[in-house]
């Protein structure tokens, strides 16, 4: 039955890190891997967790399933990180949330659940966007379509392109998928204004936006990453917002997210959550609960989430730190192009501005892995690697 089958190319981004782990030189370094990295390389359990785990593995009783939506008490913790504490929105029931495996979970889940009941509806997507939205909603059967986002030019956004192409060629019902913050993979953010400006868009062309929050606190804060998101909900009648816990908790592997529904009404908001709740029983039928039970016992306890405030400040205050002292490096080592941009990007990724074929050279000849787009994990840096990874771009741009 298998025979007339091909092998596919896998994803490069997994072949680079690969290669990295199979390149015998001391000095590499793996700039491509998506994780936050400390500064010896490890990725590390936050203290606010592990807190966490010993009173789950004290007091929890039962590993029976949790249902289709997750734990209930979950929805309340997703809407209030989302949407802030207070919010008038989740008073008016007009939000409703569910627990999801990952930030991917909840795209996968808001794909079939466009695909089934949006018909004709067609995505549109920054140009470039995450590598994965397109082959999560092309699986969906919904058809996708770029916009312009980067500028190599000048490092920066192309705002104005971006509204043009979309004003000439979006239709009423389209989705319109956007990075709530920290782009991935450009580091290069919507400023609240342009919120403002794609929030009357939406609402006079008659769009469906879906925001993809994967990144929150590892910008500029918890609140103020997710401010042009806020604005558009409070703004717009209906939306949806996929979101993961992954990385502003450190639970890469539990696999924790949430897909929330914002509806014109308490009522509609309720018959969209039905229905995603079939797409959720067709899909993978329930949720994992491990993850979603550390992030609940943190939020819901005071001391444990003022701490986890903390340590999320920590490891944003390292990656834009990081940012300042590579421009800093960069510029010291003699490098004839100008990185100062990188300094004004957020999260963990930077769209570094180099060429393939710099990529490619300092990968062969100085063991550094940058993924062939240029895009560079900021986390991978550290004060042990810096100096080598500086002089060796300085080289490589001349």
């Amino acid at each position: 039955m298998f025979k007339h089958l091909k092998a596919v190319s896998g994803d490069p981004l997994l072949a680079l890190i690969m290669a990295h782990k199979q390149d015998t030189n001391p000095k590499k370094i793996d700039l491509g891997v998506g994780v936050y990295k400390d500064d010896n390389g490890h990725t590390p359990i936050l203290n606010t967790v592990k807190k966490a785990e010993a009173i789950l593995l004290e007091q929890e009783d039962s590993k029976s399933y949790l249902g289709i939506y997750g734990a209930t008490e979950f929805e309340a913790i997703i809407k209030e990180l989302i949407l802030g504490e207070g919010n008038p929105l989740i008073a008016s029931g007009r939000v409703r949330s569910t627990q999801t495996p990952g930030g991917t979970g909840a795209l996968k889940v808001a794909a079939d659940f466009i695909s089934a009941n949006l018909k004709g509806a067609r995505l549109w997507v920054s140009d470039p966007t995450w590598g994965n939205h397109k082959s999560i909603f092309d699986s969906a059967g919904v058809e996708v379509k770029n916009y312009p986002y980067y500028d190599p030019a000048t490092n920066g956004l192309r705002f104005d392109d971006m509204m043009a192409t979309l004003e000439a060629e979006v239709k009423e019902g389209d989705v319109l998928l956007l990075h709530a913050c920290c782009h991935n993979p450009t580091g290069i953010d919507l400023q609240f204004d342009h919120w403002k400006v794609l929030t009357e868009f939406v609402n006079k062309r008659g769009l469906l936006a879906l925001v993809d929050a994967a990144y929150q606190g590892f910008g500029d804060g918890l609140d103020e990453d997710l401010a042009g998101l806020r604005y558009m909900a409070a703004n717009v009648q209906d939306m949806l917002i996929a979101n993961s816990f992954s990385k502003n908790f450190g639970i890469y592997r539990e696999r924790c997210g949430g897909l929330s529904v914002v509806a014109a009404s308490a009522d509609e908001a309720n018959a969209a959550f039905s229905i995603i709740g079939q797409a959720i029983r067709a899909n993978y039928s329930m949720p994992p609960a491990h993850g979603a039970a550390v992030v609940y016992t943190i939020m819901s306890n005071p001391e444990l989430k003022a701490e986890w405030v903390l340590e999320v400040a920590a490891m944003r205050d390292r990656i834009n730190g990081l940012r300042e002292k590579l421009v800093a490096k960069l510029a010291e080592s003699g490098a004839s192009k100008d990185f100062s941009f990188i300094k004004d990007q957020r999260g963990m990724f930077s769209y570094s501005g180099l060429t393939l074929e710099q990529v490619r050279t300092l990968r062969s000849e100085y063991a550094i892995y940058i993924a062939d787009t240029g895009r560079m994990s900021i986390a991978g840096v550290s004060d042990n690697n810096i100096d080598y990874l500086c002089e060796s771009i300085a080289k490589v741009v001349g």
